[in-house]
């Protein structure tokens, strides 16, 4: 990142392209449109059931040169407008206690991942709408100090299917997208056209709005009160669609929501109403270079969540392989 962060120009005002307004009678009823609840089984894998081994397979076949690029974020320790509560990283020993051969050096490492800062992936136990999980299980009773008992990451497992990265700024003739920015579903269908791909059943859909380029130019700014990202208007196609996991360089929601009291409304709608695990806060500028380097968007995509009973997400290098 160049400059000082507080020196990077103000986020556009709040609302600025943010709309079309959706009012929660409109959102009520479009999350009943989107839910799939009762459909899989077990329902704490959600969409990600979408993905037979027939689709691993032929996920596969998508690899050519073998290149391996990795998106999750460096581990971040710095607090800023965007990691209130930074990552700990510190040593715990450096060689000096145990006098044997060889001398050990080892490290302690804790994180409150779900925020902007963090690669994450959000687990089905995250997000409730109207006090119910996915899957209509009420939220109070399955989730408490020890954890979720429904919907936890240690329930989903790795993921290997096909990723399709949608660079919306290299399809917008941009550097970024500007923070309050919505994306419609009508941005999805152009990007499809513009980039050669067609997202289908069981894929993983990344979607890159630049911001970790604007943050690295220009400085961090608080993502929470602008940051660009889906219209709720765009998960009907993604449902129809059939995705198995959404995932950005963001946290896939447009900043101020465009829903009234409602502050992560594509949140609820995926996870909540559609079983679809999101991932967060990647870094898809190598990918995205790959990308028009090679003119394919389409690759093969490995997500790998810790093992946690209970957890409500997890920490992720999610890695693509072209």
């Amino acid at each position: 990142m160049t400059g000082n962060p507080s020196d990077a120009p103000a986020p556009p005002p709040a609302g600025a392209g943010n709309g079309p307004a959706v009012s929660r009678r409109e959102f009520d009823a479009l999350f009943e449109a989107v839910r799939t609840w009762g459909r899989w089984t077990p329902a704490d894998r959600g969409a990600w059931n979408r993905v037979t081994p027939e689709r691993v397979r032929r996920a596969s076949a998508l690899v050519r040169s073998g290149t391996v690029v990795p998106m999750g974020r460096a581990w971040d320790t710095a607090a800023g407008p965007d990691n209130a509560k930074p990552a700990l990283h510190y040593m715990s020993e450096l060689g000096d206690i145990d006098a044997s051969e060889p001398s050990a050096h080892k490290d302690f490492i804790a994180v409150d991942y779900h925020g902007k800062a963090v690669s994450h992936v959000d687990a089905l136990s995250h997000i409730a709408y109207r006090g119910r999980l996915y899957d209509d299980h009420p939220a109070r009773e399955l989730i408490g100090s020890a954890g979720a008992r429904f919907g936890a990451v240690s329930a989903l497992g790795p993921l290997v299917t096909k990723g399709v990265l949608l660079d919306l700024p290299a399809v917008s003739g941009c550097a970024w997208l500007e923070p309050g920015r919505a994306v419609h579903a009508e941005d999805i269908v152009a990007a499809e056209q513009a980039l050669g791909v067609t997202i289908g059943e069981g894929d993983a859909l990344l979607l890159r709005s630049g911001g970790l380029r604007r943050r690295r130019e220009l400085g961090a700014w608080n993502p929470d009160a602008a940051s660009a990202g889906l219209h709720v208007d765009a998960m009907p196609l993604l449902a129809e669609r059939g995705i198995a996991l959404l995932g950005g360089d963001g946290d896939s929601d447009v900043r101020p929501s465009p829903v009234e009291g409602l502050h992560s409304p594509v949140h609820a709608l995926a996870i909540a109403a559609m079983g679809v695990p999101l991932l967060d806060n990647l870094d898809l500028e190598a990918l995205a270079a790959a990308g028009a380097d090679t003119g394919r968007y389409e690759f093969l995509l490995l997500v790998a969540p810790l093992n946690i009973p209970g957890g409500t997400g997890s920490p992720v290098n999610p890695v693509a392989v072209l």
